[in-house]
């Protein structure tokens, strides 16, 4: 690792080549049902950008303030910078121990205002702070405040969470550099320092495009996963976890009980279908069931909140109305259902397949998933 600050911006153009080179789950033979977009990332939404910063530095013991540090952020814009138009939107909570930001005038004005900034449990503050000065920057501000939405999950293992690594230059760096086209996965942005079911976590992201048929719309979702422990992990119903049972991060005794699943999941999912905030908390609550595929159980210590954006009804924010909007019909959102869970299912394991081994604070050492050893386990299946 470098000892030096190592600022990595994803900043791949949003038509061309991949931001990454890495694998990615189905790369491997991991088979997935539904139909991606073309990045099979939630980029394949129109309009909607990603940017991220990874903050990189140091080896070593723990020294507050001064690192290791495997740190980062990572940034959602709906309607990409240059435009701000406010998208409909809703959020859940499927295990509450974590923090998302704004989410009170979400659900009771059922729109987003901002863009959505993932980032480490401690450094929620600084990044809604930066967002904020962004927005005035951009004139992006819709009332006389700003409530943006910030998640987190938490990072110390890795990461010295507590010297407060991230600047508001870092967030202005993951928003200016924002793009379409493909999002760069595992150990990047806030997903850094992350661990998932005691591999190395971090960023993934999928989507599905629905048939003509069906509507011709697009689901995109966009996790930052820190969450569960080995044995639960499940990749195309096959107990991975289980099969590969070497090199465990040996962190349960310092946090929980061993018996108690640790960490959380930000989830956000995005579509150009036109859906009201009530049909967007619906979205939100199957995202459940895509991270439940993987093995998940939303443990006591997990904070997995989600949010659903529709990128469809422009200019539904603008006074003084009354505003016509579009909707899909309930009867035909099974879907739009559909695509949540099982882009969702696709992102974690994106994510999993492209976080590698990371050594942080105090030598604490997290392996990537062995590619070799989970197409192993595949074959061993039938899968």
């Amino acid at each position: 690792m470098s000892h030096g600050w190592v600022a990595v911006l994803a900043c791949a153009a949003a038509v061309g080549g991949a931001a990454q080179t890495k694998p990615r789950a189905r790369d491997l033979g991991v088979p997935f049902t539904g139909t991606p977009g073309r990045f099979n990332a939630i980029t394949d939404v129109a309009g909607v950008e990603v940017g991220q910063t990874t903050l990189i530095s140091g080896d070593g013991p723990l020294v507050v303030g001064k690192g290791p540090v495997r740190t980062g952020v990572t940034v959602v814009v709906p309607r990409g910078r240059a435009d701000a138009d406010p998208v409909f939107a809703a959020w859940f909570a499927q295990n509450g121990n974590g923090e998302m930001t704004g989410t009170t005038w979400v659900e009771e004005s059922g729109f987003l205002e901002s863009p959505v900034g993932i980032t480490n449990t401690h450094s929620v503050g600084v990044v809604r702070d930066a967002m904020i000065g962004w927005g005035l920057e951009h004139h992006r501000m819709f009332q006389p405040w700003s409530l943006p939405v910030v998640a987190e999950t938490w990072d110390g293992w890795l990461n010295d969470i507590n010297g407060f690594h991230v600047k508001p230059e870092h967030v202005r760096a993951a928003l200016d550099g924002a793009h379409g086209g493909a999002v760069d996965e595992g150990g990047v942005g806030g997903g850094t320092g992350m661990i998932c079911y005691e591999f190395k976590g971090g960023i993934g992201t999928s989507s599905r495009h629905l048939p003509e048929a069906l509507g011709g719309y697009t689901v995109g979702v966009l996790v930052q996963c820190n969450c569960g422990v080995r044995p639960q992990l499940t990749i195309a119903g096959v107990p991975v976890g289980r099969e590969i049972p070497q090199e465990v991060p040996d962190r349960r005794a310092a946090m929980v009980p061993a018996e108690r699943e640790m960490g959380s999941i930000i989830i956000i999912v995005a579509t150009d279908a036109p859906l009201l905030p009530h049909q967007l908390k619906r979205l939100t609550r199957r995202a459940t069931m895509g991270l439940a595929r993987t093995g998940s159980i939303s443990g006591n210590g997990s904070g997995d909140i989600f949010l659903a954006f529709s990128t469809a009804n422009r200019g539904a924010y603008n006074g003084p109305g009354p505003n016509r909007v579009a909707m899909v019909d309930n009867d035909h959102m099974n879907p739009l259902f559909e695509a949540t869970v099982e882009a969702t299912e696709e992102s974690i394991v994106n994510a999993l397949v492209a976080g590698e081994s990371m050594t942080g604070v105090d030598g604490h050492h997290v392996p990537g998933l062995p590619h070799d050893e989970l197409q192993r386990v595949l074959k061993k299946y039938g899968r």
